[in-house]
């Protein structure tokens, strides 16, 4: 079977997707420079783990930029299932690395890169099945009711008390669980550790992708991010998706409780668009 229809983009698309997985490795550069950064505090402070995510999270939001510029080309089901099978291969096979000594940190960020890469192409295309708006009131609801059950009856209540009981007291493999999360610096002891999953970076991206879309402006620090991305100015970008990531981060740090990330963002996004869309009525 050729290969040619499924790793062919057009010449801005390639670029674009250049531009995505260097600025990636860039951040995860970034991240093992903070987390030697952190290793200097004996102690750490709540608001300066506070203010170590706040960082991470928000350089993670520029990277957002060169995906909101991506041009859709019609693809067929083959593409996705290739692409699909293919990046699930690439998170498996960068976990069977064991390197040891100093180097494990450096291959823990880089994972923690290629999972926000993985997720931010999986939330863009994702969006494109949006047609209308107000498609994404079921697309929150439905993910809300799913990631609540699972929390308090399915699956994630058991990954939360294995990579609990991991971390705590790390004995053998980690938890097949641990090859999704995405782990961040923090200052002192902690070092590296897990604060999101994979599928809450989906959604970040996926409604950052909506509301450019539809011609919202999710950008809480200035310009849509849009016509950032096409200025070429990084640094400026605070999508709402990412703040309420944080927000359900700090929350799951002060009360010491897992409080999944979906719910809370759904329905902040929710309340976003509504506020926007009164907002543009009345205008």
């Amino acid at each position: 079977m050729a290969l040619h229809p499924f790793t062919t983009f057009s010449k801005s698309n390639r670029r674009l997707i250049f531009l995505l997985i260097a600025s990636h490795l860039l951040w995860s550069c970034a991240v093992f420079g903070l987390w030697s950064t952190g290793r200097l505090f004996e102690a750490a402070l709540p608001w300066w783990s506070g203010a170590f995510i706040a960082l991470q999270l928000y350089a993670a939001a520029q990277l957002l930029l060169p995906v909101l510029l991506l041009h859709p080309e019609e693809r067929s089901r083959g593409f996705y299932l290739f692409w699909g099978m293919t990046l699930a291969l690439s998170i498996w096979l960068i976990n069977q690395l064991t390197p040891g000594g100093g180097w494990q940190p450096l291959l823990t960020v880089v994972k923690s890169g290629l999972l926000l890469l993985v997720a931010t192409v999986i939330g863009a295309a994702l969006a494109r099945y949006v047609h209308r708006l107000w498609e994404i009131v079921p697309v929150c609801i439905v993910m809300t009711l799913a990631d609540l059950a699972s929390w308090l009856y399915g699956p994630t209540a058991g990954f939360t008390r294995e990579i609990k009981q991991y971390y705590l007291m790390p004995e053998g493999p980690p938890p097949l669980i641990d090859m999704v999360l995405i782990k961040l610096a923090f200052p002192g002891p902690a070092g590296l550790a897990p604060v999101f999953g994979i599928s809450d970076w989906i959604m970040v991206v996926f409604f950052a992708i909506v509301a450019r879309r539809y011609g919202v402006n999710d950008n809480l620090a200035g310009p849509a991010g849009e016509t950032l991305a096409k200025q070429g100015r990084i640094g400026r970008y605070l999508p709402v998706s990412v703040a309420a990531l944080f927000v359900a981060i700090v929350l799951a740090q002060v009360t010491g409780l897992f409080i999944p990330a979906l719910p809370l963002i759904a329905l902040i996004m929710l309340l976003w668009y509504a506020a926007r869309y009164l907002l543009l009525r009345r205008a």
